[in-house]
């Protein structure tokens, strides 16, 4: 096979940042997705109905003129402020698809994060009669930092049960346990899976020299549960979906003395897919994997836009946009084919 040409997918998670950053990122996504769920742990939270749209108009007001068409799915973020006035707000004025759950600490600016979840239980009521989805960053402050996902399931189990009509996400799963909860779960729980945790193990961050390009939250974890999750995302099993949790920091916050969690996928997103379900012989699954779960979990209509990626192998830049992508320096066999201008100039400069 010498290319492979799908519907042009949904990325349902991603990181754009503010200000520079986003300038510097946005064609990576753009260039590569429909849609993307746009996270909201920016510097200052997107909190409420106007801090999305203004947050929408800051993404588009920097859109290159070949990415026009792209289109940033909303979220708001959960505090202890958040009220179920907040929440009808945002889904009926702004359009919010969706509630991004943080416990207090987990990870970068969520030191604002939910302390007690039960007192957002009336939140979640109001989520669940409205069809807000929630999203959920699944760790558990204070456990063991490779155990914090497994530590956190049964509280999604008690928020599942309690909540039985509400769409909840759990975010960028990485354990085997968190696969096997997911498979047992009601209807209506689901997962995405990034690209890194695909091919990443904690040998990968810290077995031999540390790697601050590699370290995320939640970490990547053993060989046993990256095949778990490599099963899961080949499956066929449509609770398994695309969001990258592309999350892009200036290089001198990753690899300083106090290293930022989280790896800028974006540019190679796709053609390492590709490559990782073709490693798998699982081509013909990529498309549902991500072009259609997600879409129909959260209940957007397909889109007419293709993409293609043909087979041919080059090295990843080690910079675009003046940041560090993920994959920096290595082969990859599958590259997007007739990519957008502005894709192309991002990879030069910096």
């Amino acid at each position: 096979m010498g290319k492979i040409t799908f519907p042009m997918p949904d990325d349902f998670h991603v990181h754009l940042r503010e200000g520079r950053i986003l300038e510097s990122v946005i064609a990576a996504t753009c260039g590569q997705f429909a849609r993307s769920l746009v996270m909201p742990n920016t510097t200052a939270p997107i909190a409420t109905a106007d801090d999305a749209m203004r947050y929408e108009a800051a993404i588009r007001a920097v859109l290159p003129t070949d990415g026009k068409d792209f289109q940033p799915l909303l979220s708001i973020k959960l505090t202890d402020r958040t009220t179920p006035a907040i929440i009808r707000d945002a889904t009926g004025r702004a359009r919010v698809l969706a509630a991004k759950l943080y416990p207090a600490g987990v990870t970068t600016n969520s030191s604002d994060g939910v302390q007690d979840i039960t007192s957002l239980y009336s939140v979640f009521e109001e989520m669940q009669r409205v069809d807000m989805v929630l999203s959920i960053h699944g760790e558990l402050p204070g456990a063991f930092c490779l155990d914090r996902e497994d530590a956190f399931l049964p509280t999604l189990e008690r928020i599942a049960t309690a909540f039985p009509s509400l769409r909840i996400v759990l975010e960028h799963i990485t354990s085997k346990r968190a696969v096997e909860a997911i498979r047992s779960l009601r209807v209506g729980v689901v997962a995405t899976i990034t690209v890194h945790h695909l091919v990443l193990t904690l040998d990968d961050v810290v077995g031999d020299l540390i790697q601050p390009h590699h370290f995320c939250k939640p970490i990547p974890k053993t060989p046993a549960d990256r095949a778990a999750l490599v099963d899961a995302a080949t499956s066929g099993d449509c609770r398994f979906f695309l969001g990258t949790d592309s999350a892009p920091h200036k290089n001198r916050n990753k690899a300083g003395d106090y290293g930022a969690a989280g790896v800028f996928s974006a540019p190679v997103a796709l053609p390492l897919l590709v490559q990782c379900f073709e490693q798998y012989d699982q081509l013909d699954r990529i498309e549902a994997f991500c072009s259609r779960y997600g879409r129909g979990f959260y209940g957007l209509d397909a889109t007419s836009r293709l993409i293609t990626l043909r087979r041919e192998k080059w090295t990843v830049p080690k910079s675009f946009g003046g940041l560090t992508p993920f994959w920096a320096g290595k082969d990859l066999s599958w590259q997007i084919a007739d990519p957008p201008e502005s894709f192309i100039k991002s990879w030069t400069r910096g």
